[in-house]
Parts: structure tokens; sequence; C-alpha cells
């Protein structure tokens, strides 16, 4: 079986995917990236590879997600695109005919804007928690309850309870009041969603053209009590794939594919990539008065790669006389 690998490295979650010539997805890893992305990448390069057979060939990978340059150079990614992108292609995909694309993880959210197969509009939140899964995270550990039983506990509620969401500080006060006050659990949690969706609306969709079909991605898309309030509030069906929290991946590697046809070679390292002694360090550069900070990735003592730099002075060139002090 040939296939394409697709890693999407976030702050809370790393993602592989593997797609088929056809397009296909074949397998997929979901695991937590916990603040250090080398240790992810290779630790779900190793969990895809035991789950695989051992007749599956990579013809090519792709890298996507806030640490797509550290990942392009671990696992030599053919592609290397934004998010944006990623998910776009992987929501196309799976859903030709979708127009706006939702889509929530961790730290960050983002909206996109399709018209006829292409990106037109995109906005991201990275600044407030309170429209992310991390919000949702803290709140039901809070409230001592799994995250995954929220949006079970948020579709019994019967009068939710408006909670303030503009800010991730304010929602918390807000939602302790409530409990003080004598409001359900199930109320509450319902509030917290639906107080979401509102600093997500307000914020990452406001003033964009929001039309059907809508699919939701990222992890939280996971959240049944978050899409009924998404539903509620836009008035129209929800779409949600299977693979709602590696969509980003997919898309690494379709656009791998699209790559490796135009060069007809592949830099992929192989799964042998989650064995090297990978490593990264850093150092301020005196050159001049902007002090770029410049990150080196090594493998062993090899430098493979370093960016950070905006004149270019150390990213165009490798080699160990280049070693950080």
């Amino acid at each position: 079986m040939k296939a394409y690998l697709g890693v999407d490295v976030g702050s809370v979650s790393t993602n592989l995917a593997l797609v088929s010539e056809e397009e296909e997805v074949l397998d997929y890893i979901y695991i937590r990236t916990k603040g250090n992305p080398i240790q992810a990448v290779q630790q779900g390069l190793k969990e895809l590879k035991a789950k695989v057979p051992e007749s599956y060939q990579v013809l090519g990978a792709g890298a996507t997600g806030s640490a797509r340059q550290l990942t392009g150079v671990l696992i030599g990614a053919d592609a290397v695109k934004n998010e944006i992108t990623a998910h776009a292609v992987g929501a196309l995909q799976l859903f030709p005919g979708v127009q706006t694309v939702l889509e929530i993880g961790g730290q960050d959210s983002k909206i996109i804007i399709i018209r006829n197969g292409i990106v037109v509009d995109f906005a991201m939140n990275t600044v407030c928690a309170a429209g992310t899964g991390s919000f949702l995270d803290h709140q039901a550990e809070r409230l001592n309850i799994p995250i995954e039983h929220f949006g079970d506990l948020a579709l019994r509620s019967k009068n939710p309870v408006r909670i303030a969401g503009r800010c991730g500080v304010f929602a918390e006060s807000d939602m302790i009041h409530k409990q003080q006050t004598g409001h359900c659990l199930e109320d509450i949690i319902a509030g917290l969603c639906q107080a979401l969706v509102r600093n997500y609306l307000n914020n990452v969709g406001k003033g964009k053209d929001i039309k059907p079909p809508i699919v939701f991605q990222g992890g939280v898309a996971a959240n049944k009590g978050i899409r009924a309030a998404f539903e509620k509030v836009l008035q129209t069906e929800i779409l949600v794939s299977p693979y709602h929290g590696v969509m980003g991946a997919i898309g690494a590697a379709l656009l791998a594919k699209e790559a490796v046809k135009k060069t007809g070679r592949t830099c992929f390292k192989g799964f042998q990539a989650s064995d090297l002694n990978y490593y990264a360090r850093s150092f301020e550069c005196s050159g001049c008065a902007n002090h770029c900070e410049v990150v080196q990735i090594f493998v062993d003592d090899q430098v493979l790669a370093r960016w950070g730099d905006r004149c270019g002075k150390w990213s165009m060139g490798t080699g160990s006389k280049f070693v950080a002090s």
C-alpha cells in the first residue's frame, strides 16, 4: 500500500495521518504534545509504525501546525504549509462543497471562508483562551468532570445559564457565581458551551460571511454541547467528520502528495526518524540591532537547520561551525 504522511504539531496535540494514493484516510494518531514537540513527533511516528502493516510505503510527507518548521526538519517534509491551508485542503477532501470551516483547537481557533473550492477569507484568534479548548479543559477540571462527558451533560440542560464569555477570567468567576447561587451542573455546562460559541463568533467570526455547508474541526468538535450551541446560533446543521481532530494532518498529507507529484521525489526520512537524537538550541545574534533569537536543530552534533534571523545570515547555511555558545 502506497501512502502519504501528514503531521500537524500544535501546542496541545500532535496528529499524524496516512492518506492513500486514492486520497482516502488509512490511519491516524492523536496524541498530546505536552510541551515537547520533538518527542511528540517521534512518539507519533513510533505509534503509527506499530499500527500499520510493514507493506505500507510512504511516498511523501507534509508538515503543518505551529511547529511546522521544526516538524519539517525532523521528518524530512516535502510540503510545509500553514494551518489555514492544511485545514482547508482537509475539509475540501471530505466535504467538497464546504463554504465555512470552524476550527477550535487547544490554544487557538480559526475560521476559514471557502468559495468554489478556494480560500477567500480567514481569521485566527490567539489572544484570549475563552474561545479555545484549553478553557473547557480548565473548567472541566474545576468542576471535577472528565472533559469527555462535557458535551453529553450540556445536552441534558433544560435551562442553560448565561455566562460572560468575552474573557476567560470573567467567565470562570461568573461560573463560580452561578454555582454558588444554586444552578444545576448541566445548566452551568451548557452555559459555558454557549459562552465559548458567543466568544468565537464575536471575535474570530466577526464580520465573516458564514454560509452553509459548515464544517466543524479541531479537538473541540468532539464536544456535542459546542456543536449544538453553534447549530442553535447559526440555525443550520454543523457537519463534523469522524477525523475532526486530525484534519490538519490529513490536509498536510494531501499537500505532500501534490508536492511529490511535481518533484518526482521525496525528502521523507522514514519512520526511523523516531530513533534519531534530535535536540534544539538557540542563541541571540549580536550582529545588528535586531538581536534575533536564532533556533538551531541538531541531530547528534550536526546542525540540520536554523531559523529566526531576519537577514538570513544564519538560516542560509548549516554546519558544525555554527554551534551556539
